[in-house]
């Protein structure tokens, strides 16, 4: 290649692999090998479909493209490394002119384009809750207060078959104050106080954390690329975004246990589209896997929505006051879940050059 072909292959801002008349990987770019999670040196001369899993019958097409040297576009297909999880994906396979039976894969993360409309929703959504937050407070914890009161009043010249009754009622009010109280947190978020910050850092402090509370009956492993740039947020924030996190694989795993996965990777093609037609890198991935159970299906599209919650007796804000604190940091959270295998990813941005720590 020339300079200027080196300069637009690196510079392609989707992953691309060129694959030779055998099906054997050529070369990938950058954004190919932050999506297939490995070198081009590691991924040249393998079978590209033993590293892609594609979720379509594409052989007989693909074999009309290149014998007639015309594209191929597939939409809407689920693509997969074998080190991630599938991601619904647009393909768009042409011939490299010149160069008979090699072809150019591009692929384009579908997820990457509905971005805004996601982040705006998460923001709504929060704007809602905080709303419900201030009228809550003002409207329900004072008589909540003298309800409770009242009943411990009630309490001292009741026969101990009574007290059954009044113990259910300062039990029940104390119970919904607190659901009071994680509302109000929850309305009551500070904007971020934004600085360089260690990611691997932020994670250890949560998995520590972890290990000594909520999850001390979980195996929790570590997967992290240590050339990870810094990122740019609020740690104590982000430490309060892991910690939802751990324990919401750590509660859904139950009394038995199971293993959480802390990954962390750098993704070159990883961009949100802004509503003004602008774009952001935010190439930081955090990922957290579990194997428990699951996520039921008839929530999983609305789990960041608050009160939405899988579990009995759930308040549904944790995972709401995490995608509110990842969007309010300019970064995207996702989830994609089955049983056995629940994956939390989350994209941040870089810390800018010229911030100081």
């Amino acid at each position: 290649m020339s300079v200027m072909d080196d300069t637009l292959w690196i510079s392609l801002p989707v992953p691309a692999l060129i694959v030779d008349e055998d099906d054997l990987i050529l070369d990938i770019n950058p954004a190919a090998e932050g999506f297939m999670l490995s070198s081009a040196k590691a991924l040249r001369g393998q079978p590209v479909f033993d590293r892609l899993s594609i979720d379509a019958p594409l052989e007989q097409a693909f074999k009309r493209a290149r014998a007639n040297t015309t594209p191929l576009f597939v939409n809407d297909v689920d693509v997969g490394t074998g080190e991630r999880v599938p991601m619904q994906c647009n393909l768009q396979i042409a011939p490299v002119s010149g160069r008979p039976g090699v072809m150019l894969f591009l692929i384009s993360p579908r997820e990457l384009a509905g971005r805004m409309t996601g982040a705006q929703s998460v923001k709504s959504a929060a704007k809602s809750a905080i709303g419900m937050a201030e009228m809550l407070a003002h409207e329900i914890k004072n008589p909540l207060a003298g309800i409770t009161g009242a009943a411990q009043l009630l309490s001292m010249n009741l026969s101990p078959e009574d007290l059954e009754l009044t113990d259910l009622i300062v039990s029940e009010t104390r119970r919904i104050v607190k659901l009071l109280e994680q509302v109000e947190q929850f309305g009551n978020l500070s904007p971020p106080d934004f600085k360089p910050v260690n990611i691997h850092d932020v994670v250890d402090r949560a998995r520590r954390s972890a290990l000594l509370g909520f999850g001390a009956h979980m195996s929790i492993r570590e997967e992290f690329d240590p050339s990870l740039p810094l990122a740019w947020g609020d740690p104590d924030q982000l430490v309060q975004v892991m910690q939802n996190l751990l324990k919401n694989a750590a509660e859904a795993a139950g009394a038995a246990g199971g293993t959480i996965v802390l990954r962390s990777y750098y993704e070159h093609s990883f961009r949100l589209r802004r509503s003004d037609g602008g774009s952001e890198s935010l190439p930081l991935q955090i990922e957290v896997v579990d194997d428990g159970p699951g996520l039921p299906p008839e929530i999983e599209a609305d789990v960041f929505d608050p009160f939405v919650s899988g579990r009995e007796n759930g308040t549904g804000l944790g995972l709401a006051l995490t995608a509110k604190i990842i969007s309010d940091h300019g970064g995207w959270i996702s989830v994609n879940s089955v049983p056995g295998r629940t994956v939390f990813r989350i994209s941040l941005p870089l810390a800018p050059k010229d911030a100081k720590e």
